[in-house]
């Protein structure tokens, strides 16, 4: 699968821009500022329907315009699709595919798929916990599309029990400072209250239950490909491992869902004094090991970047071994390492179906990655040929 064509209007950037693209390698340079990140980013949203950089739309957009649009066409095998993606801050976004204006934006997910290397990832391995569960629902989104929808019921519930155990917390607080008669055994909250926390219990179990198990599926898989590729990076630098931390234990499905529901119930109380929700996959974390110490805390800065690397390498050859080959995005990864990384991470990359690239500076892109040139700078793009 490759993009053949981007088309950009009111992205970031750029008032309007068309790039002809290509599989194999394509590298776009210019100094720092000029907007080739707006064009991988671009890429990346088509595939996930969020940036590596910002956590909403509406930076996005251009300054002083009211919509973006992101257009491309994409090739896979004999198949070409054409996805427009319309990012309207405060409103809801709309999506086309083929033409078509009857599908959700979500629908789109799965036609492109990509894997960014970006500056950024040095937060999986030395950010917080948020990092990484960002970084295995995305993945776990690509294999399975429909997860989107699972991961929306999940946010949804759990805003809707934090609202009911907010308001359960305030209506206790100020029963204790009236000094009146308490009833339950949580210490205030009302009967009614509770038995619409018991549903929203088993809401939150079951979309919790499903993600859990695609997240748990995940890392069985990742954990042999992410230790072969650390040590493609680093030789003898391992091993790796790969830890998911959670009072759930594992299981099928259904064993998943009774977890999920004893430990709210054990955490109920603690829950109604804080007035949020403390259990669920909201609250886990991947733990990423190198022999036997965790990495956050203990490993080099090239350790660290290394390892982040191996986690999006082996997310590729996962992708991969699966069909529908993702898009490689380097997006200005070779400053970072030093010249023995560089040469090692170009040729596990070269082979890729379509790789992105870019750089400040063209001698830092590897020889090995040669193809199609674009200059950028001044908000224009130009094929150097």
């Amino acid at each position: 699968m490759h993009v053949t064509h981007l088309s950009l209007a009111d992205f970031r950037s750029y008032a309007r821009v068309e790039v002809a693209l290509g599989p194999g390698v394509t590298t776009f340079v210019g100094p720092n500022g000029q907007g080739k990140t707006n064009l991988v980013e671009a890429v990346g949203y088509l595939a996930t329907l969020g940036s590596h950089r910002v956590s909403s739309d509406a930076p996005l957009v251009r300054m002083g315009a009211e919509r973006a649009v992101v257009r491309a066409a994409v090739r896979q095998g004999d198949r070409q699709q054409l996805i427009e993606l319309e990012l309207n801050p405060g409103r809801a976004n709309r999506a086309r595919v083929n033409r078509s204006s009857q599908v959700r934006p979500r629908d789109v997910l799965g036609i492109v798929r990509t894997v960014l290397f970006a500056p950024e990832d040095l937060a999986l391995v030395k950010g917080d916990p948020g990092e990484r569960r960002r970084f295995l629902d995305e993945l776990v989104t690509a294999r399975a599309p429909r997860m989107a929808g699972v991961r929306s019921d999940y946010d949804r519930v759990l805003k809707q029990r934090n609202t009911l155990l907010k308001s359960a917390s305030v209506a206790r607080r100020q029963s204790g400072r009236r000094g009146g008669a308490q009833s339950g055994s949580d210490g205030g909250a009302g009967g009614a209250e509770l038995a619409t926390l018991d549903v929203w219990d088993q809401h939150l179990a079951r979309a919790g239950a499903e993600l859990l198990a695609q997240r748990l599926a995940l890392i069985d898989a990742l954990r042999p490909l992410a230790d072969k590729a650390y040590e493609q990076l680093a030789p003898g630098g391992g091993p790796v491992a790969l830890e998911y931390r959670s009072p759930v234990e594992g299981g099928s499905r259904e064993e998943l869902y009774g977890q999920l529901l004893a430990a709210l119930a054990e955490a109920r109380k603690q829950e109604l004094e804080r007035g949020v929700t403390l259990v669920g996959p909201h609250r886990d974390d991947l733990v990423l090991k190198l022999g036997q110490l965790p990495a956050k805390g203990y490993a080099s800065h090239g350790e660290s970047w290394s390892l982040a690397l191996a986690l999006r390498l082996a997310s590729y050859d996962l992708l991969k071994s699966e069909g529908n080959e993702p898009v490689l995005v380097l997006d200005d990864v070779f400053a970072e390492l030093d010249v023995q990384r560089r040469a090692r991470l170009a040729e596990l990359v070269a082979v890729g179906e379509q790789v992105l690239v870019t750089a400040a500076v063209e001698a830092d892109v590897p020889e090995l990655l040669s193809g199609a040139r674009f200059a950028v700078a001044g908000g224009e793009v130009s094929r150097d040929e």
